[in-house]
């Protein structure tokens, strides 16, 4: 009797400063032995998706953290962040745009630094990124063409950054962040073949949502209703031959999803760990050790 090959693949959600917990997740993957046939990423896991799809090996853990940690150097010296703008600058920028506080010409040029010219096809690892098309108003994949505007376009949180100009089969067309459609796409690999799915999601999804009060919390909490909604709809909705696996995210807190949570990269580090040690634990106890 012949059984069907295993299509393993890795789902990277969306959380921002938060993706730092999917580095730790990674390193727990692979020093199991376990690796990917398909990444999926969208917003912040389409950035360390793309790491993996390129180097999908243990070394890559390395470079991952590396840059994390200069990110967090950056944010506390405004050198090297995305979002390293003076206070003043942001406001300017807020008040002649009316749409967004910050460029997104630091993200673009340090993307460009790590990838260069890479195309989807140079990867090693098939790799789709999630993003939202205004015009269409259609939850969109990149698959093939250049890299960095893929990451770029996934990564344009609305009101922080401005949406984010790529040119498709449909035309040029303008993205906000993937995770506005489609947060934690665990439907979309099943849909791609995957029979074993391992989903690293950020925490947010583990915390009960509350009544908003202030007006600012309305559009967050909505946000976190329709993401929670959509990833736990799938989740039940993945058929009986597919395994999933919904990795712990350690190292976060209810104060990470406050509206300013995003500038605090300070505890990237004890992030990653926490994630790691819960993540190696469960692997542990869920998986067959003779199989990877």
């Amino acid at each position: 009797m012949t059984t069907a090959p295993v299509t393993t693949a890795f789902v990277l959600g969306g959380g921002g400063i938060l993706g730092a917990v999917e580095v730790g997740m990674l390193r727990a993957l692979f020093e199991r032995g376990i690796t990917p046939d398909l990444v999926l990423g969208t917003s912040v896991g389409a950035l360390n998706g793309a790491m993996v799809a390129r180097e999908p090996r243990l070394p890559v853990i390395e470079r991952l953290t590396d840059l994390w940690a200069q990110t967090a150097a950056g944010n506390a010296d405004r050198g090297a962040s995305p979002f390293h703008d003076r206070p003043l600058r942001t406001v300017r920028r807020a008040m002649a745009t009316g749409t967004h506080i910050y460029s997104a010409k630091p993200l673009t040029q340090r993307l460009a630094e790590e990838f260069g010219d890479t195309t989807f096809a140079d990867l090693e690892v098939s790799f789709q990124v999630c993003a939202a098309s205004i015009e269409r108003s259609a939850e969109h994949w990149f698959h093939d063409g250049p890299l960095v505007p893929a990451i770029v376009a996934s990564a344009a949180v609305p009101g922080l950054l401005p949406p984010a100009e790529v040119e498709t089969e449909f035309g040029v067309e303008h993205f906000l962040d993937g995770g506005i459609v489609n947060s934690i796409p665990v439907g979309r690999a099943v849909s791609l073949g995957a029979t074993r799915v391992f989903v690293l999601q950020v925490g947010r999804v583990d915390r009960p949502l509350t009544v908003p009060k202030r007006p600012w919390e309305v559009a967050r909490v909505s946000f976190e209703v329709a993401r929670r909604h959509r990833f736990m709809r799938e989740l039940a909705e993945i058929p009986e031959g597919v395994e999933a696996h919904v990795l712990p995210a350690a190292g976060t807190s209810p104060k990470d999803d406050s509206m300013l949570a995003f500038r605090d990269f300070s505890s990237v580090q004890r992030r990653i760990d926490a994630s790691y040690d819960a993540s190696l634990a469960y692997l542990d106890a869920h998986l067959d050790p003779d199989v990877s």
